[in-house]
């Protein structure tokens, strides 16, 4: 049996009752970590569970994931995700190997960013298209992820934007970061849908017991200072009036 279960997001003790005791049932435990990261030390989550946790990179994932799903011919396999199983297209790919093998394959989701985002006070049915902001590099500048914000500011959504983690380097985009990054792409496109009065949503470390969600125009957001990670920014559509009242509480 190959268990895939989220983490949640904010410490070992957010795992569900389902999830601690397929661990406990697993002979391997697999814990990815490229995508995302426990707000806590995971050393916590090795204690937690008594058990020999592996970190696998992207590429233990990605190119050798024959190995994770070899553990399962000895007995029971977990693979752990922060947040939710399949906020990862990756994860899905792991899913169908195991199910083209003939190994049964059992999901325990949990909470991730796509959902506990609605802690702002924005209405999730409300969301457009999520997207990425990454770090611009030699010979590498995408700005797709500009075009997502002004499409969903078009239809009247909100856009949960993700920020890059370069978990090798340990280096993870901030949200002031992300605001430069996109007052930088508005200018170059000369496009007013960002501008420092457009009003946003920094948050950091979201679900966590010292989470920081401040809600303002980009302008005074800049030299807030949000903190440890992991990030995201939220470019709000239009408003509902209980929207707006959540949003002023922060």
């Amino acid at each position: 049996m190959l268990y895939m279960i989220g983490l949640g997001m904010g410490d070992e003790k957010d795992i569900t009752l389902r999830g601690k005791k397929a661990i406990a049932d697993s002979d391997a435990v697999f814990l990815e970590g490229y995508t995302s990261m426990l707000l806590k030390d995971r050393v916590g989550l090795a204690t937690l569970h008594n058990k020999e946790i592996e970190v696998l990179g992207r590429q233990g994932v990605e190119q050798e994931a024959d190995r994770i799903l070899a553990a399962t011919k000895q007995g029971n396999a977990a693979f752990l995700v922060v947040g939710d199983v399949f906020t990862a297209t990756t994860h899905h790919d792991l899913y169908l190997r195991a199910k083209e093998q003939g190994i049964p394959v059992k999901v325990i989701p949990n909470a991730g960013v796509m959902n506990a985002i609605s802690l702002t006070g924005l209405d999730l049915y409300k969301f457009g298209r999520t997207t990425t902001l990454v770090y611009p590099e030699k010979n590498y500048r995408p700005t797709s992820f500009y075009d997502v914000i002004v499409e969903n500011k078009k239809r009247g959504l909100h856009t949960l934007c993700l920020l890059d983690i370069k978990m090798d380097e340990q280096r993870f985009m901030t949200v002031n970061e992300a605001l430069k990054l996109l007052l930088e792409i508005a200018e170059e496109k000369n496009d007013n849908t960002i501008t420092l009065h457009t009003h946003a949503v920094g948050v950091a470390r979201l679900t966590g017991e010292d989470q920081k969600i401040l809600y303002g125009p980009i302008s005074e957001l800049l030299i807030e200072d949000f903190g440890a990670p992991l990030h995201c920014v939220v470019i709000p559509g239009t408003l509902h009036e209980v929207e707006e009242r959540m949003l002023k509480s922060w």
